[in-house]
């Protein structure tokens, strides 16, 4: 996966490289299958991040919606029109969208960013989708995989999804996009929190951050650490209930980052186990745990966050228990069940 997505961001900056659509930079593998875990190997969704940055002429701005629920963090990108008179001046091939007649720019120059994958003035997830199915279908001839593989695309209105197969193996990629957040290790995307996420929405993501910090605890675990085992022991164990795979993964990266990682060994995986065990019990009966990455004063100096996050109250996961007590009794009667 690595490796084809290392090669559609080659093609898709030859490809992007005088236009005006948003500057692609290489993908970062996010999710279970980079993190080193999942609880369902035989169909694991292999989850890239493609960054994006403003096309020449035109800049992003992250606008917070403040109409969401305080428990997460949405966002707006706003794209604006820059001056570039300066540039022309400099010989470069390009009309200023800000300073030029409207028409001599439809003659001679491709639309802005804002005519093409906006509504009003705000970068449209749906129409950024539908940009990357037709990059994808449009680069892959040119790739080397293409050779011995198949692609099929596959539906999605927020992600570019496709599955690649050579007859023997096959693969499901899912390309999401964002935006990052100043130079930190969190992005707005376009993976949606829920169903009905407006089409100019993108939600607040840690999935960056938290790969980040999978791979700083494999640098410091001895070669024969369960961690990752133990963590894909439970949420097998929870499939089909009503405990999210999140649940338990949040609870497990709060262990490894007070549990030592010698403490991980293969010799103490029951206590390990047990600790996981009663985190959740304990987190259910309180309905409180907390995010990991907003405002966990103890995460590794690699791990770049916004000001604004890293000073922030931790939200509360289970806020929703706290308010529904029939979510409550059933969560439990799960966790019985587990």
């Amino acid at each position: 996966t690595t490796d084809l997505m290392d090669n559609f961001t080659i093609y898709f900056g030859h490809v992007l490289s005088n236009s005006f659509y948003p500057v692609l930079h290489r993908a970062i593998g996010v999710g279970s299958a980079f993190e080193g875990w999942s609880p369902r190997e035989q169909d694991v969704v292999y989850r890239v991040l493609v960054p994006m940055t403003a096309p020449r002429g035109h800049s992003f701005h992250l606008e917070l919606d403040t109409a969401g629920q305080r428990h997460v963090r949405n966002f707006h990108v706003r794209v604006q029109l820059e001056c570039t008179c300066g540039r022309e001046q400099q010989g470069e091939d390009m009309l200023c969208f800000l300073h030029h007649p409207e028409e001599e720019l439809r003659r001679n120059q491709d639309p802005s960013l804002l005519h093409t994958l906006c509504t009003g003035s705000y970068l449209d997830v749906h129409k950024t989708a539908r940009w990357f199915y037709q990059l994808v279908r449009a680069i892959w001839p040119a790739l080397p995989q293409s050779h011995n593989w198949h692609l099929v695309l596959l539906p999605s209105r927020r992600s570019c999804q496709f599955k690649v197969s050579n007859g023997r193996e096959s693969f499901r990629i899912e390309l999401l996009f964002g935006v990052r957040l100043g130079d930190s290790d969190i992005f707005v995307s376009s993976q949606p929190r829920e169903a009905r996420t407006r089409s100019t929405t993108w939600p607040e993501t840690y999935a960056v951050a938290e790969v980040k910090f999978f791979r700083y605890i494999a640098r410091q675990a001895p070669a024969d650490s369960l961690h990752l085992k133990c963590l894909q022991f439970f949420t097998r164990l929870q499939l089909g209930l009503g405990i999210s795979t999140y649940t338990t993964k949040t609870i497990v990266m709060h262990l490894l980052n007070t549990v030592p990682v010698s403490r991980w060994r293969r010799r103490y995986i029951l206590r390990r186990l047990e600790d996981i065990n009663e985190n959740l019990r304990s987190c259910l009966e309180e309905k409180r745990l907390n995010h990991f990455i907003i405002g966990n004063k103890r995460l590794p100096q690699e791990i770049s966050l916004p000001l604004d996050i890293a000073s922030a109250e931790p939200p509360n996961l289970f806020h929703h228990l706290a308010r529904h007590p029939a979510a409550h009794s059933q969560v439990m009667s799960d966790y019985v069940d587990l």
